[in-house]
Formats: structure tokens, sequence, C-alpha cells
């Protein structure tokens, strides 16, 4: 069983998907195996994922006491599992897929409010130093996910074409954003004296875009607390996230006209109704859908 474990996990590496979800998705499949003792993985029935499912509705948290797994997380694990089973009935390893058919509650999603232009204007005025501009670029301008963020090396990006590559997207997908030349500009003008000065150690991530004090890739966490800090100059609400960047740049190019494929397109999600939940449409654009 660790054997087949570990060689999900070198597919997923080898798919591109972002060194979270190698480590996470291998994680909770093993989770599933060990909870229903499973010996073979060729053989098992769809009775083993119900029990496994409704053992996670009171599953307890284990790394604090009290409270049980959320909705987003148990979909996780269904996640997990349907990517599992995909890959053993690809590469042959099984002939039934136990999880093809069946349905399982998907999770409410909490309601991101955009921000409005107004705000967004607010937060780059703010801005005092040229990475904070580009940070702020990067995950509304471009929309990227933070993992994207994380993700982006200096090769990525394409000053003279205007273009960002994402290298390994959610799922795995692969995308070029545009960039307007005001973005294109700052995000240039951040690495040739910002990034590109802040060389001071041997050793450090030359391939990185964004890097820490020390010269290593810039994390999730950091991220986050140069936002907090940015919002702490302003009167937008102190509990804006990278994500409602992400989520307001979507909305804004619906109501400035781009139709709702190119802005799906734009994000890197597969189907229109994921971009429906980002972006806030007209009625009139419903129509269209």
């Amino acid at each position: 069983m660790q054997q087949t474990i570990q060689s999900f996990g070198d597919w997923l590496y080898q798919l591109g998907y972002s060194e979270g979800t190698q480590h996470m998705l291998p994680a909770l499949v093993r989770e599933f195996i060990t909870q229903q003792q499973l010996t073979d993985i060729r053989y098992v029935e769809q009775e083993k994922v119900k029990s496994f499912y409704t053992y996670l509705q009171t599953r307890p948290l284990k790394k604090r006491s009290g409270g049980a797994l959320s909705e987003s997380m148990i979909y996780h694990y269904v996640y997990a599992l349907k990517t599992f089973f995909s890959w053993l009935e690809i590469t042959g390893q099984l002939d039934y897929n136990p999880v093809s058919g069946m349905r399982f509650k998907r999770p409410q999603i909490n309601a991101r409010q955009p921000l409005p232009i107004e705000e967004i204007n607010q937060l780059f005025a703010a801005c005092r130093t040229k990475k904070e501009t580009a940070v702020l670029h990067v995950f509304y301008s471009c929309g990227l996910r933070r993992s994207e963020g994380e993700a982006l090396n200096t090769g990525d990006l394409h000053y003279r074409e205007r273009l960002l590559y994402v290298r390994a997207g959610k799922g795995a997908k692969r995308r070029v954003v545009p960039m307007p030349v005001a973005v294109s500009s700052a995000l240039e003008n951040y690495y040739l004296t910002e990034r590109c000065g802040s060389r001071v150690k041997s050793g450090m991530d030359e391939e990185a875009f964004f890097l820490n004090r020390v010269g290593n890739r810039m994390r999730g966490e950091p991220f986050n607390k140069l936002l907090k800090r940015i919002l702490a100059r302003t009167t937008v609400s102190k509990d804006t996230t990278l994500h409602h960047l992400r989520h307001s740049i979507a909305t804004h190019l619906l109501q400035g006209g781009m139709g709702i494929e190119w802005v799906r397109d734009f994000l890197g999600h597969t189907w229109l109704e994921t971009t429906q939940v980002y972006a806030k449409p007209t009625p009139a654009q419903l129509q269209l859908l």
C-alpha cells in the first residue's frame, strides 16, 4: 500500500500539481486506507467509501480538541479519493472505480464580496515599496492564486511581450496571463531594483520572483503580512485577503465588458460555474451562460 501511495504522489508531481497538493492528497488517501483497514486497493467497494465519508462527518480534529472537520475539508478528502481512484483506473491498476457515479455534498461557499475600484485604488496608493505594488499587481491585476504567486519565477514574466506564465496552476493547469503596460512596467521595475538589489547573500533563490528578507522564496504567511501592512494604512476592511483581490479582478473584468469565458480562462477555471462564484455577473450576462 505504501508503494502505491508513493507512486500516486510521483504521478501528481509529474503532472505539475503544487507541492502542497503532492503531500496532502496522498496523506488523505492514506488515512482512508488506514481507517478502513484496507489490504488490497484493487478490491474496494463503494460501501467502504460511504463508510469513510460517514466517519468524516464526526471525525474529531487532530491538532486541537473539540470541533469537527469543516465541509470544505471533508470535500478535500472526497477530491483526494476521486483523484486517487481515477489514477488507478487510468494506469490499469483496477477495473472498477468505486467512486464513479457517487454523489457527495458540496461545501457551502462563503460569499466573498469584491472590493470596489475605489478601495483597490486605496490599496495601490498606500504602497510604500515597489515590492508591495508588485504583490498587489500579481494577485489583483493578474488574478493569481496564492500558491501561484509563491511558485512564480523570474523567467515566468516576459516584459516585452507583456505576458505572465502560470506554470503550475490548480489541477496542474497552465495558462498565460496578459499584462497591461502599467502592470508589466511595475513588475519589471520591482525586479530590476528591489528584487535584484536584495541579493546580498550567497545561496539565495535565483529563480523565485518574490524573495523574503533572507533571500529565499516567499511563502504564504509573509504575503499575508505584507497585505496586512498595506491594509493598515487604508480604510479597507482589515479582513481582506489575497483571495479577495482575485475575486475583485474577476468582477471588475466582467463589469468592464470582458466575456465570462475570457474571465474563466484568465482565472484558470475549468467550469463557468466556478467563475460565477468569483465574479458577480449581471442578470444579462447570466443569460449567456
